[in-house]
């Protein structure tokens, strides 16, 4: 958390992603999903397969940014230093992929879910789609939180337990 030296406005810190915001988003979208295609589905084409590739794409990107980034921040051996203002735009990449991966999996699931219902065989033949959907979303949420942890500052370790390395040269 960072400082509020003023104290006159809101804290500008940038918080770790909510769960439950990610959960509400996913509901949402899945009844917006339900709701779209309840009612449109006659007039629709067959679910694409485009995008869950896209998103798988994204999911397996983010997941090598994320593990490279966690190594370069905790300087592991062979590991180039890592750039602050890379890993601010890390982390807003993070939260906004963590939210469309949230909408796109609640959104694959309402259509999903729809889908398991209704006894056409268009239906059926839309189902692998869906769950490509959930499961590509899915993973792109579970990708952009694990670099949004990666790019976390490490704390410091303690100073305690006799360490004399704070202490100042000459003093006893």
């Amino acid at each position: 958390m960072s400082n509020n030296p003023g104290g006159a406005g809101p804290d500008p810190s940038l918080r770790p992603t909510s769960f439950s915001a990610l959960v509400v988003a996913a509901l949402a979208a899945a009844a917006v999903g339900w709701l779209l295609l309840s009612s449109f589905y006659s007039e629709m084409p067959r679910l694409p397969w485009l995008p869950i590739i896209v998103l798988a794409a994204l999911a397996v990107a983010e997941a090598f940014l994320a593990q490279n980034t966690a190594a370069r921040i905790q300087r592991k051996p062979g590991a180039p230093r890592v750039d602050p203002l890379a890993v601010a735009r890390y982390v807003v990449l993070a939260k906004a992929s963590s939210l469309a991966g949230a909408l796109f999996a609640g959104f694959s699931a309402g259509l999903l879910s729809w889908l398991a219902l209704e006894p056409t065989k268009a239906a059926r033949g839309d189902i692998p789609a869906a769950i490509g959907g959930v499961v590509a979303a899915l993973a792109l949420t579970a990708a952009a939180l694990w670099l949004e942890r990666a790019c976390r500052v490490p704390k410091e370790p303690d100073q305690k337990d006799g360490d004399d390395s704070g202490r100042r040269a000459g003093r006893s």
